[in-house]
């Protein structure tokens, strides 16, 4: 059955498997997170669960909010996401998702937001060669070269440019769970994910699996 759930980047460190084999793993605090809504395809047009994770006070939340949890009969949340899944038969309003709906040797994706850079230089957000430092190149090094020809005189789109880095969203593909906690609610995942330490992150099961 198709799954998934909310989480928070807590950081990095590094397990031992057992043979000794040193790996870094990426620790995500996965739920617990309720079920505030479930779609069908009779009502909405398509199958799916909404989880809602880390609970809020209510001043903080709009009308529309506050009446959207009290209608499921469910603690108000900071944070809703929508998980499109093929099999609904096992969720219902109320339910408790925890981080054992995965298992160590699954494969998942990681959806996160990117640590923001601000506004940054070509030579940092595109990797371009920085100019030459000798021969009389100067007295700057550190911007792209020739913008473009006589014809057609202009600048095509998509030209890489200074301009805002990070801050985006970015999902990581094919990652390996190596082990779940569900006493603390902790997956630990092989490699790195987007964001930084204390991030929202969307986990779900691989689509290349």
């Amino acid at each position: 059955m198709k799954k998934g759930i909310i989480g928070k980047k807590i950081g990095m460190t590094q397990i031992f498997d057992e043979v000794g084999n040193v790996i870094p793993v990426t620790v995500i605090e996965a739920g617990p997170c309720v079920v505030a809504q479930v779609k069908t395809v009779e009502n909405d047009g398509y199958n799916a669960v909404q989880l809602g994770f880390v609970d809020e006070k209510e001043k903080h939340l709009t009308k529309a909010e506050i009446g959207h949890f009290a209608k499921a009969g469910v603690a108000n949340k900071k944070y809703l996401k929508e998980f499109r899944l093929d099999d609904i038969s096992g969720y219902s309003v109320g339910n408790a998702v925890t981080a054992d709906v995965f298992a160590a040797g699954d494969k998942i994706d990681v959806t996160g937001i990117t640590k923001g850079r601000g506004y940054t230089g070509a030579i940092k957000r595109w990797n371009l060669h920085l100019l030459g430092k000798t021969h009389g190149i100067g007295p700057i090094h550190r911007q792209s070269g020739s913008m473009g020809v006589i014809d057609p005189a202009r600048i095509f789109k998509n030209k890489k440019m200074a301009g805002q880095y990070g801050n985006e969203q970015v999902t990581v593909l094919n990652l390996n769970v190596v082990k779940v906690d569900k006493d603390n609610n902790l997956i630990a995942v092989k490699g790195a994910i987007p964001g930084a330490r204390g991030g929202i992150v969307f986990i779900r099961d691989s689509v290349k699996a």
